[in-house]
């Protein structure tokens, strides 16, 4: 019943009635706001064409829609608890208060589920301090991880962009400030240098102890 909660969230913040939202889908007028009152019951689950094409609809991501089952108190806690044992989701106290935290131990879970909360309490603090809105807000939350990839793109493009900057140099071999930039490596027992300027390799130095 989970995906029809949503669903029915969903449909009531973007302004559609059954009706409207099933003859979106393609039923017919007679079916339309039936279907769409089955799956917000649980009566029927929607086949994956149309959990795609509620998504793109809603604009959200599938897995906004497609959630564990959290709409009772016992499927949520066993949700919480299916999370303790494949993420290490821990329940602790802070400062006297329950709350949930990560365990270290699990290593490359902790670190793979640190970045996400991470990112997530980020826009949590941008909305806090105003920075951004609440509809942006639920608009990253919604298309997850979307946004947050598309913000990495730019991220990467403007690294580049940069580095691609600061490669420009006045004549082979030295960049414009003067200082040569290039790896460190051991081969052979010796310690080398190299400095390059895209495919071309400058320079090769073998630094003496």
């Amino acid at each position: 019943m989970a995906i029809g909660e949503r669903i029915h969230y969903f449909r009531l913040l973007r302004g559609f009635t059954q009706k409207y939202l099933g003859k979106l889908l393609g039923f017919s007028d007679s079916q339309a706001d039936v279907r769409i009152a089955q799956y917000e019951k649980g009566a029927r689950s929607p086949k994956e064409k149309y959990l795609n094409a509620l998504a793109q609809i809603f604009e959200v991501s599938p897995h906004a829609l497609n959630v564990p089952d959290i709409d009772t108190d016992i499927g949520l806690m066993h949700t919480l608890f299916t999370l303790e044992d494949t993420r290490g989701l821990k329940i602790g106290k802070l400062d006297g208060e329950l709350c949930l935290r990560l365990d270290k131990d699990t290593g490359m879970t902790y670190h793979s589920m640190w970045d996400m909360f991470n990112a997530w309490y980020q826009q949590a603090e941008k909305l806090e301090s105003g920075e951004i809105t609440k509809e942006e807000y639920d608009q990253w939350r919604y298309t997850y991880p979307k946004m947050e990839a598309e913000q990495t793109r730019q991220e990467l493009d403007a690294l580049r962009e940069k580095r691609k900057a600061e490669n420009n140099t006045d004549w082979p071999g030295r960049f414009p400030d003067g200082i040569w930039r290039g790896i460190w490596f051991d081969y052979g027992g010796n310690r080398l240098f190299t400095a390059s300027h895209g495919a071309d390799l400058l320079c090769c130095a073998k630094i003496s102890d």
